[in-house]
């Protein structure tokens, strides 16, 4: 596993930044054309929310001067028209066990992943042998040997794979890196983060099919990637070992009534966990009208004896500069936020992300920086407008404008999407084990990552 040393990487930030907007990390520009470049083929496999809102809508709107969309895939054949119909496209449409077929009738360059997330590596894997660069939605894998083979793929056929990691472009975010880039608080010594989710965006998570973990490898992946990569690519260093605490000690069976579905349940009245779909008119169009297709329910019951996703857990984590990081994670609180503090040798930084609250907040982030007993500095920043933050819109023009500069570093390769995944994936061995796990007993990593 690399070794970063914290101190040189500070000091050569301005050579960084230099350099970053001169080569572009990853750029989709080709030979000159009416005065935009090549268009890129792109196909997309699991055209749910996120592929077609995110990946889909707002690409054709702002991005079709650079890239023209030539093959969606789902294993609904129903959700395909739907979200044709929502993208205004028209395109050849492939069941998932077509893929490859896709692949082979419509050469696309790029392939972006947002199915269910147990399936990514397989699409990641067949896309990269057949010659496309891709795009996955975060967790790039739910499982080690996942891992394993897309790193392999990758080094195999020399096609590149990149990770919708939309935290690490939120404005506050981008805040808390240029602090700590900027090595006022010295080496970071230990970091605490809570993430509190509350019990409208909590359990909506158990409705689907993130509650069970052989789909979404537990939240310790599904959400806490997100989570993890955004520590790792802030204090610039890698996971060495793990150890962890988890259960359903809320959802799934802990409740003396249950049903298959919000819909048919005979409880409506008594559970204040019932939610009518038929309030959300896309989630009727995309799922409620395609689920004879293939079984799906999306208002999926919280108390499913089948949900075996933690609802709450605890992890800590040692990482290869010495710091060491303790996360929690409770999906059934009355609030919604996360608090992070990171101390170092110089002081501390505490930031508050408010997001769902009874109380009123100063602001969506809130930041205080101590250096000593008499010295603190307060002040609060705004999110951006648009979905997450901004975060959609900003990730999107990095993946497809040319010649977009990246100064922190934030696009995201296989490499931060592997380490983030193999730490929920240790986290959930280790609370089946009841042993800490070593990250780098989980896969065998490339040659090149040990540079």
């Amino acid at each position: 596993m690399k070794k970063f040393n914290r101190r040189d990487f500070i000091s050569s930030g301005a050579t960084l930044v230099a350099a970053a907007s001169v080569f572009p990390f990853y750029s989709f520009s080709g030979e000159k054309t009416n005065d935009y470049g090549v268009k890129k083929r792109v196909a997309i496999v699991g055209t749910g929310s996120r592929g077609a809102r995110t990946w889909g809508i707002p690409v054709v709107k702002e991005f079709s001067n650079y890239v023209e969309f030539v093959g969606l895939c789902d294993i609904n054949r129903k959700r395909i028209e739907v979200a044709k119909k929502m993208m205004g496209i028209e395109v050849k449409s492939y069941v998932s066990k077509d893929f490859e077929i896709m692949i082979e009738e419509t050469k696309p360059d790029l392939v972006i992943v947002t199915t269910t997330d147990s399936f990514h590596e397989k699409y990641i894997v067949l896309a990269l042998e057949l010659g496309c660069d891709v795009i996955s939605e975060k967790p790039i894998a739910t499982e080690a040997g996942q891992c394993q083979r897309i790193v392999d793929a990758e080094t195999r056929t020399g096609k590149k794979v990149y990770v919708g990691f939309n935290v690490r472009y939120t404005n506050s975010s981008i805040e808390m890196k240029k602090i700590l880039m900027s090595g006022e608080l010295g080496k970071i010594i230990s970091i605490d983060y809570q993430e509190n989710l509350n019990t409208s965006h909590g359990a909506d998570y158990f409705r689907r099919w993130h509650g069970k973990t052989k789909y979404s490898g537990s939240l310790l992946v599904h959400k806490a990637s997100h989570q993890f990569d955004l520590i790792n690519w802030l204090i610039d260093a890698e996971p060495v070992d793990v150890q962890a605490i988890g259960k359903v000690a809320f959802y799934g069976s802990n409740n003396d009534y249950r049903a298959r579905n919000c819909r048919n349940c005979p409880f409506t009245k008594k559970c204040k966990f019932y939610w009518d779909i038929n309030t959300s008119e896309f989630d009727v169009n995309m799922y409620a009208n395609c689920e004879d297709a293939d079984g799906y329910y999306r208002d999926g019951c919280v108390w499913d004896n089948e949900i075996d996703t933690y609802d709450t857990s605890a992890v800590h984590v040692n990482f290869n500069n010495g710091t060491q990081m303790s996360y929690s994670i409770n999906a059934f609180l009355p609030f919604e936020g996360q608090f992070v503090c990171f101390s170092g040798e110089y002081g501390r930084l505490e930031v508050r992300l408010n997001d769902q609250q009874s109380w009123e907040v100063p602001g969506q982030a809130e930041f205080r920086l101590s250096k000593d007993m008499k010295t603190s500095r307060y002040w609060t920043i705004e999110a951006s407008s648009g979905e997450h933050g901004g975060a959609d819109e900003r990730i999107r023009e990095r993946m497809f404008l040319p010649e977009t500069a990246d100064p922190l570093g934030q696009t995201a390769g296989s490499r931060a999407g592997v380490l983030s995944s193999l730490i929920g994936i240790a986290a959930r061995k280790s609370i089946e084990t009841g042993q800490k796990v070593k990250i780098a007993d989980l896969i065998n990593f490339p040659s090149e990552w040990n540079g």
